[in-house]
């Protein structure tokens, strides 16, 4: 089997595909289906948050300088001319001796500048009696607090949270333009793979797929709409046609099995390749060009060049910033690694500590399972020692 006359160095690569992507299109979205989107553009608060001063507690709105005599042995006595909940307003102005009755998140009254707990009053009638002075402006959240009428309060390349969508919420928006959702073409082929449980066709030598059902949660994961277009035999025009019909519906094509050079590898013949082969482990005879990538047939490579490449592509296509969650960990084991390969190291992360998965192998699954991020060991380093502080990335 032919080799690679020379493989692309990982950042090298990156760059060439992320330098081939355009952001797809915008679309506008209620908010309540907004969750996990990515924010087309800038937001700009059109309104005060909150709209005016309004009370942080259930209490007594009143003049601050009215309580500073207050003590318990000697308390001041108000007289109490309104009270009010949420949502109404008082009629009344706070004049000296005066209090209003209110509740959190009431619109402050005109003439009162303070709120006292109600705790810190005793009431008979209409008179409080005031045990403890305030200062001016406590327990008041004041109109603008939370954002001003101009301010930035998102932006373009957000991945949208739940507070997110809370804050566009009560600022008064109803709707959202985000990116429009990458269409991923997801062709998987092996004449060994089957799609359904067959006991005979296993003792026989087929292999139950798993590719499709795992890029596919990757794909949604960031950002992506998937498009699966069945298991293609290794048949060289059932191939081909299948890369240029998901070519022509997709934003991304992911193709996997026939990325080397064996006599059924036929994939790679039908797209002009930016690169293929690279220094990344495990993945290495992965390829791109013309939106489509080239991957590996097994699960534990696909994974790998899914997020060494793939999940970049996706950000790009939609402009998303801070997609990943990167800590610090300390390693619990050696990561050694050999010069020229930047290689994807599955870890187990816990409470600040890194466990480099054992299990070796490109189609073992369950290393993936045991596993919740990964370290990146790059070309120009021998590894990692046991004690080293490395980053994760979290997956």
């Amino acid at each position: 089997m032919r080799e690679f006359k020379r493989l692309t160095p990982y950042r090298e690569a990156l760059k060439l595909l992320l330098s081939d992507l355009g952001e797809v299109g915008d679309e506008e979205v209620p908010l309540e289906e907004a969750l996990g989107r990515v924010l087309a553009e800038d937001v700009v608060s059109p309104i005060d948050s909150p709209p005016f001063d309004r009370s942080a507690v259930d209490g007594y709105a009143l003049r601050a300088e009215d309580t500073f005599p207050a003590r318990e042995y000697s308390p001041v006595e108000l007289r109490v001319v309104d009270e009010i909940v949420a949502g109404e307003e008082s009629k009344a102005k706070v004049e000296p001796g005066t209090a209003v009755k209110l509740m959190t998140g009431s619109k402050m009254p005109e003439g009162a500048n303070a709120v006292l707990m109600q705790e810190m009053a005793e009431r008979g009638g209409d008179i409080i009696r005031v045990l403890r002075p305030v200062a001016p402006g406590q327990n008041v959240a004041f109109k603008g607090e939370d954002v001003k009428k101009g301010e930035l309060i998102l932006r373009k390349g957000q991945i949208l949270r739940p507070q997110d969508l809370a804050l566009l919420k009560s600022v008064g928006f109803k709707t959202v333009k985000v990116k429009r959702k990458p269409r991923v073409g997801i062709i998987v082929t092996g004449d060994e793979l089957i799609e359904e449980f067959d006991e005979n066709a296993l003792k026989a030598g087929k292999i139950l797929e798993s590719n499709s059902v795992m890029l596919k949660g990757l794909v949604r994961q960031y950002f992506g709409e998937p498009l699966f277009y069945g298991v293609v035999p290794d048949n060289e025009d059932a191939i081909k046609k299948a890369i240029e019909r998901a070519k022509a519906e997709n934003d991304l094509v992911l193709v996997t099995g026939g990325s080397a050079f064996g006599d059924r590898d036929f994939a790679h013949r039908f797209v002009n390749l930016l690169f293929h082969g690279t220094t990344i482990k495990p993945g290495r005879p992965i390829g791109y060009g013309e939106r489509v990538f080239i991957m590996s047939g097994y699960p534990v490579a696909v994974f790998a060049q899914f997020h060494l490449y793939v999940k970049h592509a996706l950000a790009k296509l939609v402009g998303a910033r801070n997609y990943e969650i990167k800590v610090k960990a300390t390693l619990t084991d050696r990561i050694p690694s050999q010069l020229g390969r930047h290689e994807f190291v599955k870890v187990w992360y816990e409470n600040g500590t890194a466990k480099p998965i054992k299990k070796k192998g490109s189609g073992i699954i369950s290393s993936l399972v045991e596993s919740n991020g990964y370290v990146e060991v790059p070309e120009e380093s021998e590894g990692y020692l046991e004690g080293d502080v490395v980053i994760v990335v979290l997956y």
